[in-house]
């Protein structure tokens, strides 16, 4: 593909990628932009089709479906990026740490990543809610404790590459601490992977939120959640498919758009690929 089709094909993603997250932008507005009170029921409009005053209709409690999806973005939001901050936090720690340090604390703690990924991920975060009980706070703990192992697992490749570059070497010849030579002189040459990864992983951890809450172990009830919008519909597919529709379109596109997003981000952050 020649320079003029590569340029075309990046906006094409970024606009679609753009376009996706605008699922997630009302929700930052959702007390002042949402048109109807989420929690409001009217068990006489149970199930109403779209009208003007509602372009979404209402579930079968009588909410307004539109301003439920508006608040249900701030909990997918406030989900992805809760849990992606704590996993990458620690995970990048532990993997500048295995990186840096090698030997047996490089061999224990990518055992212990191992032991991890030996588990199914989506299985073991169901397992954790299921002991912690279900709850937003306890998502994202169980989201947090399957996700630091890709951060830590790609941060050690990166650091093992990045070790015995010259100014790594320098900062140890001047007598930089270990500490000092990972945060300072190693961290931000590796960071462009990491954002790409983060991308990656809000993605996994919205759908992982969708998944759990659609079990009934992810928001509480009543709680405007896009999985608990889905399963709340799945009764009603066939007779009122706009119940469904509406959260399962938005889940498909902000998942769509981080994971273009984030081969976006790769693509203009890789330096060895071609402009």
């Amino acid at each position: 593909m020649n320079g003029r089709g590569t340029q075309g094909a990046r906006r094409l993603w970024i606009l679609l990628a753009l376009l996706g997250l605008g699922f997630l932008a009302p929700g930052l507005l959702a007390p002042w932009i949402a048109p109807h009170d989420p929690f409001a029921l009217d068990l006489a409009l149970s199930l109403a089709p779209p009208s003007a005053a509602y372009p979404l209709g209402h579930d079968e409690q009588g909410a307004g479906i539109f301003s439920r999806l508006i608040y249900g973005a701030r909990i997918s939001l406030m989900v992805g990026l809760a849990a992606v901050t704590v996993s990458a936090v620690i995970g990048v720690l532990l993997g500048l740490v295995a990186g840096y340090l090698g030997g047996w604390v490089d061999l224990f703690l990518m055992r212990l990543v191992d032991v991890f990924l030996a588990f199914p991920g989506l299985l073991l975060a169901i397992a954790l809610v299921a002991v912690m009980g279900p709850g937003l706070t306890n998502v994202i703990i169980a989201l947090s404790a399957l996700g630091w192992t890709a951060f830590a697992r790609l941060a050690r490749g990166q650091v093992l590459a990045v070790r015995a570059e010259e100014h790594v070497l320098a900062a140890q010849a001047l007598g930089a601490g270990a500490w000092r030579v990972m945060l300072r002189h190693i961290l931000p040459n590796i960071l462009a992977p990491l954002l790409v990864q983060a991308s990656f992983a809000i993605a996994a951890a919205i759908l992982a939120e969708a998944t759990l809450s659609f079990l009934g172990l992810g928001a509480p009830p009543g709680t405007p959640s896009w999985g608990a919008m889905l399963s709340d519909g799945k009764h009603v597919l066939l007779e009122a498919p706009h119940v469904s529709i509406p959260p399962g379109a938005a889940i498909m596109g902000v998942v769509l758009a981080f994971n273009m997003l984030g081969d976006t981000l790769g693509d203009l952050l890789d330096p060895k690929r071609k402009r």
